[in-house]
């Protein structure tokens, strides 16, 4: 099983959680005997995306921009499983998130599909894909959290997830809670639908 891994809260005042919830994600993965690859999107070269859509039409599933999303990119297209890490703001992703996920559009294709009554892109590979994200917060807030959880949801549609979790993970908890979160997010992956 190869895992993505995504952690996009290392380079912010909230980042601890983060570092927390990866090193807690790598260690269960490597327990399991799968592969993981790690990425610490803060500390990497991500440029937003420009909407140009040369990824579709000029050279198709390669991003017009040369920076360190390509490296996500072949990653993700490698990934049984993507674990995304990040502080909730307002409900969403974290800025380095939510940039590496808008310039994701390359292994989708240009195409409409329908997908439970409504339209969708298709991705442009093929293989099994299964959405975690713990999302971190200062407290509870259950607007925040509701929110977050309807647009991963949201999102692993148009990623074609075959299984989606989510969890929260409060700021100030520790090592072993970071470690428990993981122990029951991952177990969701290997569940087959």
């Amino acid at each position: 099983m190869n895992v993505l891994i995504l952690d996009g809260g290392s380079g912010n005042g909230r980042g601890g959680a983060c570092r927390k919830l990866k090193e807690a994600a790598l260690s269960e993965v490597r327990a399991r005997g799968w592969n993981a690859a790690a990425f610490d999107l803060d500390k990497m070269n991500i440029k937003p995306c420009r909407g140009c859509f040369a990824c579709w039409v000029k050279h198709p599933g390669v991003c017009a921009i040369q920076d360190d999303e390509a490296d996500i990119l072949k990653a993700t297209v490698a990934a049984d499983i993507r674990l995304m890490l990040t502080p909730v703001t307002f409900g969403g992703y974290g800025s380095a998130l939510k940039k590496a996920l808008d310039r994701s559009i390359p292994i989708l294709l240009p195409f409409f599909i329908r997908v439970g009554g409504e339209v969708h892109h298709p991705q442009r590979y093929d293989g099994t894909r299964k959405i975690l994200a713990v999302g971190t917060l200062p407290q509870p807030d259950p607007e925040a959290e509701r929110i977050f959880h309807h647009l991963v949801c949201r999102n692993a549609l148009n990623m074609a997830s075959l299984q989606t979790e989510t969890r929260i993970f409060y700021e100030e908890a520790g090592e072993e809670e970071a470690r428990q979160v993981i122990r029951e997010i991952l177990p969701a992956a290997e569940v087959v639908p």
